[in-house]
């Protein structure tokens, strides 16, 4: 079974106020956040000098369906950890956020295609991506978790061969279990809603996704369970174009936004300890 241990295995929240200290996948919508530039670890003068896909703006490419780092609210707004964190980057650099929602492939694509000048949405670093894009520093820790109906005989990963598979597209779960178990083993859905769907449904036995979201989806889907036993463990970080000049100012407002306490508030403003 593939483990990826780039860091120590974190407890259930798959994310911890201490890790960003540290360290620290839709529809198709857009919305834009004003910032305004204040402690910036780029000075106005070099913010003036960034190149951007938009004048004036940092194009953020995202998929607000990953509670609780990007979401979509009753009224529209897109708002979680990631999108905090990209409006304080943002202020940082002198720069207006403009926030572009597509799905999880496309943002990706987006920045490779010189569309956005971020993506941010849970993105886990992989060499396949790196061999594609370029990555700021790690900004979070993620698990791979896995959901199962209780009762289910799915106990651990292991258990899992021989078992239809429900993975969000183009997300690491999906990577992972196509590689471990075969890619007739895996369903690939647009959301992970959907494929919670389909395993209240049946028409799959686990589902394999991040486990912030993974909470989310177990809590408003009564008789649904997160194993103890991660599937693996994976940095998130900030995906840019190859060879972005944004890189190093991207990097040096996260280390402010580090060691200022930031980082930490916005987690906790999302994900309470438990």
């Amino acid at each position: 079974m593939k483990k990826i241990n780039r860091r120590s295995f974190l407890a259930a929240a798959g994310l911890t106020a201490a890790a960003l200290a540290l360290t620290a996948c839709g529809g198709s919508a857009s919305s834009t956040a004003s910032s305004t530039a204040s402690s910036a670890a780029v000075s106005t003068s070099a913010a003036a000098e960034l190149t951007t896909v938009e004048a004036g703006k940092l194009t953020m490419a995202t998929n607000a369906t990953f509670p609780p780092y990007e979401m979509t609210t009753d009224s529209g707004e897109i708002e979680g950890i990631d999108v905090d964190t990209a409006k304080a980057i943002a202020e940082k650099l002198g720069l207006e956020l403009q926030i572009d929602d597509m799905d999880f492939d496309a943002a990706l694509l987006s920045v490779q295609q010189g569309k956005a000048d971020i993506v941010m949405a849970g993105v886990t670093v992989t060499d396949e991506r790196k061999a594609v894009m370029d990555f700021s520093d790690s900004y979070a820790t993620g698990i791979q978790s896995i959901i199962v109906p209780e009762g289910s005989d799915i106990t651990s990963p292991d258990d899992l061969a021989g078992k239809k598979i429900g993975t969000q597209r183009g997300t690491t779960g999906y990577i992972y279990c196509s590689d471990d178990f075969g890619d007739d083993a895996v369903v690939a859905y647009d959301d992970g809603l959907t494929a919670v769907q389909a395993l209240k449904n049946g028409q799959v036995d686990a589902v394999v996704i991040d486990n912030a979201p993974a909470k989310e989806y177990v809590a408003a889907n009564p008789g649904l369970v997160i194993l103890d036993t991660s599937y693996a463990e994976e940095d998130y970080a900030i995906g840019m174009a190859k060879g972005s000049a944004l890189e190093d100012a991207v990097n040096a407002a996260l280390e402010e936004l580090k060691a200022d306490g930031t980082l930490q508030s916005i987690v906790d403003k999302y994900i309470t300890a438990e």
